[in-house]
């Protein structure tokens, strides 16, 4: 849920974004892009801040905070990102005609994040509806959303037993990836061709069943052992992945091919 959360799409313009203070702060940079269409948005940004400090006295930089965000290498970067009252004076200094426009879809952007913390189910509708306008089967929908609230329930287990976001949720992760599919969630993504995309918005049915077993199996170890710590977390994840890299095999070898395919959404040759 969260990855896919985390991007809104203006005008088929990705805004990255996450929360803090329980609201939404966006990528400036991804607003500035989205707004102007410069292919250097980082450069302006900062030609904006200067002129704006020399025009008017201000410091943009003082109405941001700096957010972990993923980029298209599929790391997280410390990013400058704003609220939606630091976005609106920011905006006002970008002459496009597109402003506007953007402010509306702004506004309706972090009225959707008010209603979802009052019902959360209605993020989940929203995250439905959106892999539904990208083309995306219904079946498959239904497959990836059990997926996410399988991983929400794997990661807070990680996180009351000792793991700390990001980093070690990284490395847990490809423990199971590795014992599952014999290759790493970053090694997948350059078999399938990708780069910023989310790995298993691109995967096919099998991908996504095998990597859900793995996790759920995981969890389960977790609980049944009572685990705690990196070394034991680690330990567990390689045998929730084993579990599901057994599974695999066992229908691989009965399908005579590899489940582990190059195959992606966006090139239209996921079944």
């Amino acid at each position: 849920m969260e990855k896919a959360l985390n991007i809104v799409l203006f005008r088929k313009a990705e805004i990255r974004r996450d929360i803090h203070d329980n609201e939404w702060w966006f990528s400036v940079v991804d607003v500035i892009k989205a707004l102007t269409g410069s292919s250097q948005p980082s450069k302006y940004w900062t030609a904006m801040k200067a002129r704006v400090k020399a025009d008017d006295g201000i410091e943009l930089s003082t109405i941001c905070r700096q957010l972990k965000l993923e980029a298209s290498d599929g790391k997280k970067y410390e990013t400058d990102c704003a609220n939606l009252e630091g976005l609106f004076r920011i905006i006002q200094s970008i002459p496009s005609p597109k402003a506007e426009s953007f402010k509306r879809w702004l506004a309706r952007v972090g009225y959707e994040r008010v209603k979802e913390i009052d019902d959360p189910e209605l993020a989940t509708k929203r995250t439905r509806m959106l892999y539904k306008l990208k083309g995306y089967p219904d079946d498959w929908i239904e497959k990836r959303m059990r997926g996410i609230a399988i991983r929400e329930e794997l990661t807070d287990e990680w996180k009351n037993r000792g793991a700390q976001k990001d980093k070690d949720y990284e490395i847990l992760t490809a423990e199971i990836s590795k014992a599952t599919f014999g290759v790493t969630p970053q090694e997948y993504k350059e078999l399938k061709g990708l780069k910023r995309e989310n790995l298993r918005d691109h995967m096919d049915d099998f991908e996504l069943i095998f990597t859900m077993l793995g996790e759920r199996s995981t969890t389960e170890i977790h609980r049944n052992e009572d685990s705690h710590g990196i070394p034991k977390l680690k330990e567990d994840a390689q045998i929730g992945g084993a579990i599901a890299g057994l599974a695999k095999k066992k229908l691989e070898k009965k399908l005579g091919r590899s489940l582990v395919s190059n195959k992606n959404f966006k090139n239209k040759r996921l079944q």
